[in-house]
């Protein structure tokens, strides 16, 4: 359910198909730029209702990083 959430952030913030996430990574996604970047995780934040610290947002480098880091707020992708 979270994986199928994350996802859908991920896909309409990025613009981008699923069959393209697990490879996304930021400057390598044309609007994974800075902007793209703060739209990507006030889009997280909003959908799993959690408050990322700005470590944890500058560590969001990859789509599979996210995993991570939302696991240390509680959001579980099992």
């Amino acid at each position: 359910m979270n994986k199928t959430r994350y996802n859908k952030v991920f896909c309409e913030s990025l613009q981008v198909n699923e069959n393209e996430l697990e490879s996304l990574a930021i400057k390598e996604t044309p609007l994974w730029d800075s902007v793209g970047h703060m739209t990507l995780v006030a889009a997280l934040e909003d959908e799993f209702d959690i408050f990322l610290e700005p470590d944890d947002m500058m560590a969001l480098t990859t789509y599979k990083k996210g995993f991570e880091i939302l696991g240390k707020y509680g959001v579980t992708f099992e």
